[in-house]
C-alpha cells in the first residue's frame, strides 16, 4: 500500500475531461486537494462538481506563460503550496500532413509540449520552497513507440515530452523533485468515442488484454509516480497499454 497523499496539493492540467479527469479522480479519492486547469470553464465546473472531494478549478490557457504562472501561483495560495504536478493537457486532431495547415501543427505543439515546459517551470519556485516535488507527464505510445496516419504532430509532441523529461529530471533534482511520464495506449475517453465504434473495436482487437484501458488505469500509474515509494525514480516512463505494443502482427494476437 502506498503512503497516503491525503492533503497533498495537486495540479492536473487538462483536467476537465478524458485522462486528466481520470487522474484527478484517482488523486481526489485518495484525499488530495486537486486543482483542475483547462481553457473551458463550463467543463471544468462540471468536472469539479462530479469528481467531488477537495477539488477546485482554474481557467487557464496552458500554452500561455502568463496564464500558466498565474494559475500555479493562485493554486499554491489556495492549497498551501504545490506538491504534485500532473502535466496532462493535450489535443489530438487527426489530419494527414498533406491536408494539415501549419497552424494546426503549431497549436498541437503548444498545447501538448510547450505546456509541459511551462507548467514545470511555473512550479519550480514552489517545489524549491517545499524542498521536494513530483511531476508526472502524460505522454503516449504514439510518437515514442508507434505511429498512426494523421497524428504526425501529436506523435512528435509526445516524443518531445520524453526528450524534455531526461534533462528536466537532472535540473529538477536540485529541488528534490522527480519527473516521470506515463505512456498510455488506447484509453476509452470522450475523444476516442468521436473516432467511431469501428475504430474502437479494431483497437480492442489489437490489444492482448482485448479491451481499451480506463482513465483510472493512467491515474493509478500517475499516483505511483507521485508517491513516496517512487522517490528514487526520475526521468523514466512506463507504458500502460494492455500489451498493445507487444505483438509483431495481428496474427500474433490470433494465437492468444
Amino acid at each position: 500500500m502506498l503512503t497516503s497523499i491525503k492533503g497533498k496539493s495537486v495540479i492536473v492540467t487538462g483536467g476537465s475531461k478524458g485522462i486528466g479527469r481520470g487522474i484527478a479522480s484517482v488523486f481526489a479519492r485518495q484525499g488530495a486537494r486537486v486543482t483542475l486547469a483547462a481553457r473551458g470553464e463550463e467543463a471544468l465546473k462540471n468536472a469539479a462538481a462530479e469528481i467531488g472531494g477537495e477539488v477546485r478549478y482554474e481557467v487557464c490557457d496552458v500554452a500561455d506563460w502568463d496564464s500558466m504562472r498565474a494559475m500555479v501561483d493562485s493554486t499554491a495560495r489556495a492549497q498551501g503550496g504545490i506538491d504534485i504536478l500532473c502535466a496532462n493537457a493535450g489535443v489530438f486532431p487527426q489530419t494527414k500532413m498533406v491536408d494539415m495547415d501549419p497552424a494546426e501543427w503549431d497549436r498541437v505543439m503548444a498545447t501538448n509540449l510547450r505546456s509541459s515546459f511551462l507548467s514545470v517551470k511555473a512550479c519550480i519556485p514552489h517545489f524549491e520552497k517545499a524542498g521536494k516535488g513530483r511531476v508526472v507527464l502524460t505522454s503516449s505510445i504514439t510518437g515514442p513507440v508507434t505511429g498512426f496516419p494523421g497524428w504526425s504532430h501529436y506523435g512528435a509532441s509526445k516524443a518531445g515530452q520524453l526528450g524534455f523529461l531526461k534533462t528536466a529530471a537532472m535540473e529538477l533534482a536540485r529541488y528534490n523533485t522527480t519527473i516521470n511520464a506515463v505512456m498510455p495506449g488506447n484509453i476509452y475517453t470522450e475523444g476516442l468515442q468521436d473516432l467511431g465504434q469501428d475504430y474502437l473495436d479494431t483497437m480492442a482487437a489489437s490489444i492482448p488484454l482485448k479491451r481499451l484501458g480506463a482513465v483510472e488505469d493512467i491515474g493509478n500509474a500517475a499516483l505511483f509516480f507521485a508517491s513516496d515509494e517512487a522517490g528514487y525514480i526520475t526521468g523514466q516512463q512506463i507504458v500502460v497499454d494492455g500489451g498493445q505494443i507487444l505483438p509483431e502482427s495481428l496474427e500474433a494476437i490470433a494465437e492468444i
